[in-house]
């Protein structure tokens, strides 16, 4: 089983930018396909990014595409989401996961182990 804990979450005004992490323990990384997340109060938890085994494919929601950069060291058993250009509507907690199912690394439901999140507030 993988634990996942995220963090780099914090208050940030509109336009600038914030770097998350998200370390495991348990399990190697490298063996899956791995995916950030994010929930704003009242909303479904909708996919940001994801990003193969080796880093050499990446996937946006189109809403973040040209500000988030998602990336991991394999080495480090750590996944990052490189935030920038921030906006209020980015306001969220922010989860990362293993891709463990078949399905598309666009839907929740092939992630799992979801860590603890860790919350961005974006002030405008």
């Amino acid at each position: 089983q993988v634990q996942l804990v995220e963090s780099g979450g914090g208050l940030v005004q509109a336009g600038g930018s914030l770097r998350l992490s998200c370390a495991a323990s348990g399990r190697t990384l490298s063996s899956y396909f791995m995916g950030w997340f994010r929930q704003a109060p009242g909303k479904e938890r909708e996919f940001v990014a994801a990003i193969s085994r080796s880093g050499g494919i990446s996937y946006y929601a189109d809403f973040v595409k040209g500000r988030f950069t998602i990336s991991r060291d394999n080495a480090k058993n750590t996944v990052y989401l490189q935030m920038n250009s921030l906006k209020p509507e980015d306001t969220a907690v922010y989860y990362c996961a293993p891709a463990t199912g078949s399905g598309s690394y666009y839907h929740r439901q092939t992630y799992d182990y979801w860590g603890q999140g860790t919350q961005v507030t974006v002030s405008s």
